[in-house]
């Protein structure tokens, strides 16, 4: 990863995205929209998953984490599903909306994919905003997409495709 992977918010705070250290934990981002269940194995669900730790002004403060996605048969239709974590300290500060931005133009400028997506539950209006904040274009809801410990969950879908780049905040 490079030093690139780092944004300000609009209080001047510096947010960088890099690789855990050997043995770090994550830090804890548990929040209402966690209560999972029972889970699947890794291997039964999306696959490989990659991680970077979210730091601003030097504490571990969440987060996030990408995976492929598939729309079809060739490299032309794959996206990149992206989510994040945030302890509850980070939250309201405007550091999710710096990552996501930050996470979404690397990926499209490392990577021959074309299309970084991200969903939230249609509750969670905080994450909405912060995806928009970040320079994502909500696409819809994607109805009774999630199950978790209380029945199913309607997701907001958005997403940031190459051109975008230059319109994202951060």
């Amino acid at each position: 990863m490079s030093a690139s992977l780092e944004g300000r918010t609009p209080t001047g705070d510096t947010v960088i995205l890099r690789p855990s250290i050997e043995g770090e934990p994550l830090p804890d981002s548990s929040s209402e929209y966690d209560e999972w269940g029972e889970k699947l194995p890794l291997s039964e669900t999306v696959g490989h998953i990659e991680r970077l730790v979210i730091e601003c002004e030097g504490d571990a403060v969440g987060h996030v984490s990408w995976h492929r996605v598939h729309y079809g048969p060739n490299l032309g239709s794959c996206a990149w599903n992206i989510g994040i974590g945030l302890t509850e300290s980070a939250q309201g500060r405007g550091i999710g909306s710096v990552a996501q931005a930050v996470l979404a133009r690397h990926l499209l400028a490392t990577t021959p994919l074309d299309r970084v997506e991200a969903s939230t539950d249609v509750t969670n209006i905080a994450e909405q905003r912060a995806l928009e904040r970040a320079g994502f274009t909500r696409e819809g809801v994607l109805r009774s997409a999630q199950m978790r410990v209380d029945g199913r969950h309607d997701l907001c879908s958005y997403s940031f495709v190459r051109g975008d780049e230059s319109s994202s905040g951060s």
